[in-house]
């Protein structure tokens, strides 16, 4: 080979820090695979716009059969984000047997398997290391690092825009509403911050990483996905009272190959590892049978982070080019997927609720807890500035799901309870 040429669909934020990095790093990439690397042409919607990076413009184009339908690219990186669009030009630039790098976890989430298989029909390779968790090579080492192991667990903050809200809600006794905006000005949160704040983003990554982790089809429909709009300054001054830290968490959980993928906000002892993970960094914890606990740490987002994993799955491609075997890499999921029911799942909860301050108003509510089979860890009765009401704050033991539930739909109808404020869940310890 003596040159790699390259199509970029898309010249944003992340476009441009590859780049950049192909730019400045010729020689580590010739070292690696033996030639050059040169991006030939560049997909973007505005050939005017101004640039993080010095691109030449005659580069540049509105069209995308000029990418996609050029014999000379020979790997076409998708940065330009968005789902129908991009999962169309992909399987185009796959039928005309060029390889693909994307950087589109949303893509990756609903339309993977699709592909995945189309790449495999192809010969072509597909890789997407950036997708999840930005700079930090996560599903590289699921894939390769940890191959020979059985993942029973993976535990991560998988979105730096609700770490960077949550970590400044803790830290400065904030509202959410404040830190927002403050997130949006400093551009760590989009001007519509749904997908982040609602946990769908981390939900999309962890179909991802669980899908790869346990060898089994996990789509997002199958994760269970609670945001962080609800949280208030008060869940966070008892999180801190009960020993814990807030944050958002995505969980994936194998037991006898019986699955459960969530994301939502969850209190961590203070000395857990990801408890540590401040602002818009993230973390993920990988527990195998082997290795026993891994963690995984490193910017989340960002152009050069997100781009040096884009950069490096291109050296995968590239390398493959030169062994000529492309295409060989995709293993079909191994097990069949089988999602735990509801009393599978087991875990412990922080509930905060108002009640009547009267006589007899927690055994009442003890008593509901010990016919529901739910136990106390920690319990907190506090009075309120209004007198006729208290706030009663528990952390249980471990219970199953729906005894939980059930236990909050019978609360939430008691005459003495004027209102569930909060619940969320609780990692206490490792289970695997």
């Amino acid at each position: 080979m003596k040159e790699i040429s390259l199509g970029l669909l898309g010249l944003g934020t992340v476009g441009c820090g590859v780049v950049k990095i192909v730019e400045n790093h010729q020689d580590k990439l010739k070292h690696q695979v033996g030639c050059a690397v040169k991006v030939k042409r560049a997909l973007v919607k505005d050939l005017h716009k101004e640039r993080l990076v010095d691109f030449d413009e005659k580069l540049l184009t509105l069209h995308a059969e000029e990418v996609l339908e050029d014999p000379e690219i020979d790997v076409v990186i998708e940065v330009m984000g968005g789902v129908e669009e991009a999962r169309h030009y992909i399987l185009r630039a796959l039928k005309n047997k060029k390889h693909v790098v994307t950087a589109n976890k949303d893509l990756m989430a609903v339309y993977g398997s699709e592909l995945l298989a189309a790449a495999a029909e192809n010969n072509c390779d597909l890789f997407y290391e950036a997708s999840v968790a930005g700079g930090i090579p996560i599903l590289r080492s699921l894939v390769d690092g940890l191959a020979s192991d059985r993942i029973t667990k993976m535990m991560g903050i998988v979105n730096g825009t609700t770490n960077f809200i949550l970590t400044k809600m803790n830290n400065e006794g904030s509202s959410y509403e404040e830190v927002l905006q403050q997130a949006q000005v400093l551009g760590f949160a989009e001007a519509d911050p749904t997908a982040d704040v609602e946990g769908i983003d981390a939900a999309r990554k962890m179909a991802i990483l669980a899908t790869l982790g346990f060898s089994m089809n996990i789509e997002l429909k199958d994760v269970q996905v609670k945001g962080i709009s609800a949280i208030s300054e008060e869940d966070l001054e008892y999180s801190k009272k009960l020993g814990y830290t807030m944050k958002l968490i995505g969980i994936a959980h194998r037991e006898n190959d019986r699955v459960e993928v969530s994301v939502g906000p969850t209190l961590l002892p203070k000395d857990h590892p990801l408890a540590s993970v401040q602002n818009e960094y993230n973390a993920v914890y990988v527990y195998g049978e082997a290795v026993g606990e891994t963690m995984f740490y490193g910017p989340g987002a960002g152009s050069l982070p997100t781009a040096t994993a884009v950069v490096s799955d291109l050296v995968g491609v590239m390398k493959n080019m030169r062994l000529g075997v492309n295409g060989k890499s995709m293993v079909s999921p191994q097990f069949q997927k089988t999602l735990k029911e509801k009393d599978e799942v087991q875990a412990k909860h922080f509930l905060r609720v108002h009640v009547k301050d009267e006589v007899g108003v927690l055994s009442h509510i003890t008593n509901l807890f010990s016919n529901k089979g739910v136990s106390f860890e920690k319990i907190l009765q506090l009075p309120l500035k209004e007198e006729s009401l208290a706030e009663v704050v528990v952390v249980t033991h471990h219970a199953s799901l729906k005894r939980y539930e059930d236990l909050l739909e019978e609360l939430s109808s008691m005459p003495m309870v004027q209102e569930i404020k909060s619940s969320y869940r609780v990692e206490g310890e490792v289970l695997v």
